[in-house]
């Protein structure tokens, strides 16, 4: 059983949420947006670090 999505709804949401991030981006000066981009790759990282999936950052006992 698969559910319909609502047309209307889809219609909505394709009017404003596929524009939002490159007005966003449009909007922020270059240092700002440095910044964000920044704090997204030390998030990404930390996670990696603290599940320990990458061999090279693993202990070598």
């Amino acid at each position: 059983m698969t559910k319909k999505k609502n047309p209307n709804a889809v219609a909505l949401g394709k009017l404003g949420g596929s524009k939002g991030g490159k007005i966003r981006a449009a909007k922020l000066t270059p240092e700002e947006r440095s910044k964000i981009a920044r704090n997204a790759v030390l998030a990404r990282w930390a996670k990696v670090r603290e599940r320990g999936q990458r061999k090279d950052l693993r202990d070598k006992t």
